[in-house]
Parts: C-alpha cells; structure tokens; sequence
C-alpha cells in the first residue's frame, strides 16, 4: 500500500502546486494546467520504479479518465480546463497513457517512456515558451503556432528520444531524429487538443518499431 500512496502524494503535489499558481498567477490561465501536463511526466517512471503491476496502473489510469470526464461536465477542478481555447486534450492525455500502458508497460517499457515524455515535456514545455516569447507564427487548422514553440518541441523530442534511447542501447542513431521530428509534425495538429493522442501514441510505437526491435 506504502507504493500506492506514494503515487497520490505526488499527484497531490502537482495539483496543489497547480492551484497555488493558478491563486496567484493572474497572466496565463494555460500556466496551471501545464504545470499538470509537464509534471505527471515524471509518474511512469515512478511507477515503474515502484513495481505498480500492469493491471493497477490501468486501473488507476481509467479512473483518472474517468474524474477528467466528470470534471469536463461539472467543473470539479477548474484550473485543469481553464485554457483560451476549447480543448479536449486533458481527455486525450488520459487517453494516450492508458493506451500506451496496455501496449508498452511489461512489454518495452522505454518506447512508453518515450512517447509519454515526449508528451508532457516536449508539448507541455513548448505550450508555454511559445506563449511567453514573441516569434514568428503561423495558423495550422485554426490553431497558432510559433518558431520558438516548434523548435522547443523538436529540441525536447530528441533529447527525450536521444536520453532513453541511450539508456537501452548504448548507442546513437539517425532514427532518434525521426522520431523527434515526427512528434514536432504531429503537433501541429492540436485541434481540440488532439495533439495529446497522436503524438505519444506515435512517437512509442516508431521507438519500438525502429529503435527497440
């Protein structure tokens, strides 16, 4: 129970940073819910690191999916959808971890690592520095997008990709860059936030496919 516990302290955590921020942060109302975005990255390998079976962290992650649904209709916690825009992203990020859990989990779990990372570090970090400084943008499926945001995306995939990719094999290759610029391509279409589900789903199954196997 001791490892289950730990997980929801470190949840807590994060929203509670979140809810601080969002009290006293009055410029970007996307602040908090990156701050969520980016800071669940770090719960797989947690988890792993734990032991937290297969079937529990599926457990678990449906009944997140499950709160973000209730919240999208009853607005339990605000700071998690208070975005400029109408998103369904925090669904789909639920979404894409379970999807990823139940393919990757027991069996690679460095292509999860990968694609989740690349997720809430490379989306969530490039979200906020292509709001925060002013560079050339442009419209892609009526959503804005920048240099700054795009190169951030693309600079965070490799290194993700580059670092875990390392750590299984020892070894560099050109395929680390693929993977990378196909995650910074599939961002670009964050309609609604879909974004969330096609980038991490993707960048795990090419890192199993061309880096694992």
């Amino acid at each position: 129970m001791v490892k289950y516990f730990l997980i929801l302290l470190y949840l807590s955590s994060v929203f509670f940073i979140s809810i601080i921020l969002k009290k006293f942060n009055r410029i970007s109302k996307e602040l908090p819910r990156k701050i969520i975005h980016i800071g669940i990255g770090p719960l797989i390998p947690i988890a792993q690191f734990l032991e937290i079976n297969k079937n529990s962290a599926l457990v678990f992650t449906g009944i997140v999916s499950l709160m973000v649904i209730i919240n999208y209709a009853y607005k339990l916690f605000p700071s998690i959808e208070d975005v400029e825009r109408k998103s369904y992203g925090t669904l789909f990020y639920c979404l894409s971890l379970f999807i990823l859990i139940f393919l990757f989990w027991d069996k690679d779990p460095y292509a999860l690592i990968t694609g989740f990372f690349i997720m809430s570090f490379g989306d969530g970090l490039a979200g906020l520095i292509g709001k925060s400084f002013n560079s050339k943008s442009w419209i892609f499926f009526k959503q804005k997008k920048s240099f700054f945001g795009t190169s951030t995306m693309l600079l965070i995939s490799l290194i993700v990709v580059s670092s875990v990719g390392y750590a299984q094999q020892n070894s560099l290759n050109l395929n680390y860059f693929t993977i990378a610029f196909l995650a910074t391509v599939l961002e670009q279409f964050s309609v609604l936030g879909i974004d969330n589900l096609l980038v991490p789903i993707t960048s795990s199954l090419c890192f199993n496919f061309f880096v694992t196997n």
